[in-house]
């Protein structure tokens, strides 16, 4: 019998109950509650238990992560700026990359531990959770086809940053938008386009990542001369003004490798077209490209070959008359020339009585 139960049995003293049979609901209240002193005992301490258990893990995995985390920044912080680092992730990129990490790794571990110790919690006070966990499977069921695209901008988001598909400062094609990587989060990217706009692109909506700034990039630039050009000269020209190019900064850095000449792409009539090509640092490939076309047209320049589009003067040529290509002038400009007499119409007579 309940403590209630038995207080509300209990006859009051103004309605003419024994003053023995008062005693003995009282006594057997006290007996009830020393009955049941060590149940609540037992249950209040093993809730604190839990709870003090659950806060103190929570902490220290948090702190571990944290320190995992401020590790990887140093590490990344300390090789930036020599030879190591620039082969390496920037140091921006790696901060952005493993606080999104951890980031992860804390909701996970606070979700888990801290819902783990609720259930605990409910259990020491002998309810039971079947039904409760059986309505929550449901509910999540139903909330994960509600925001089933959430949920795959998420997951997608998640596995781009581990698996490191790209970072701050990489420039990108996502297929529905290109540019630089100015953020990464775990439901949308950030890129911002070669005309300045920004795009918010959906992780999930990414079907295919193309990275144009991891490894190494490709400097193509297409030569064209005039077919009668002397092809020994024309390959000199351009590996002088490859090689000066490889001795100056900052294209010494921004150049892995010398400038090579792969011959003729192509032969025409009115043209022949040389490829060149250079392995440069990720990302630095279309500033490599503009100036080498630069130095590549000044060589030729100074030796004398002439690209197409240009015709110079042969020798004893003379050069064309301005004047030949202006027509006679008409006699019929004059209004008072014969021919324009006669072409002009007779007038009507005059009829006179």
């Amino acid at each position: 019998m309940s403590l209630s139960a038995l207080l509300a049995a209990a006859p009051s003293p103004g309605a003419g109950g024994s003053l023995d049979e008062a005693a003995e609901r009282a006594g057997n209240a006290a007996g009830w509650v020393e009955e049941n002193w060590s149940t609540w005992l037992n249950t209040s301490l093993r809730i604190v238990l839990i709870a003090a258990i659950a806060i103190v893990l929570r902490y220290l995995i948090r702190r571990a992560l944290t320190n995992l985390i401020d590790r990887m920044n140093r590490s990344a912080q300390a090789v930036e700026g020599t030879a190591l680092g620039g082969l390496l992730v920037n140091a921006e990129r790696r901060r952005q990359r493993s606080e999104a990490i951890g980031s992860v790794l804390r909701s996970v571990t606070s979700f888990l531990i801290l819902g783990t110790a609720a259930l605990m919690i409910l259990g020491a006070f002998q309810i039971n959770l079947a039904p409760l966990l059986a309505s929550a499977g449901v509910a999540g069921v139903a909330l994960g086809f509600g925001a089933r695209n959430l949920v795959t901008d998420f997951l997608s988001g998640v596995f781009m940053i581990l698996e490191d598909q790209y970072g701050v400062g990489d420039t990108i094609d996502a297929g529905v938008a290109s540019g630089e990587v100015i953020e990464v989060g775990l439901r949308v990217t950030k890129l911002r386009g070669e005309n300045g706009a920004i795009w918010y692109v959906r992780n999930g909506e990414v079907k295919r990542i193309g990275n144009l700034s991891q490894g190494w990039s490709t400097a193509g630039v297409d030569v064209t001369v005039r077919p009668l050009e002397d092809l020994e000269l024309v390959r000199k020209a351009i590996a002088e003004a490859g090689e000066t190019m490889t001795k100056e900064e900052p294209w010494s850095e921004q150049l892995w490798g010398p400038v090579e000449i792969l011959g003729l792409d192509a032969v025409l009539l009115d043209s022949m077209t040389v490829r060149v090509t250079a392995k440069t640092m990720p990302g630095k490939s279309l500033g490599v490209e503009r100036e080498l076309r630069w130095r590549i047209k000044r060589s030729l320049d100074a030796a004398g070959i002439s690209m197409v589009g240009v015709v110079p003067l042969q020798d004893g040529d003379a050069a064309a008359d301005p004047s030949a290509a202006v027509a006679a002038p008409s006699a019929y400009a004059s209004a008072v020339s014969p021919q324009s007499l006669a072409a002009s119409p007779i007038p009507p007579a005059t009829l006179t009585k």
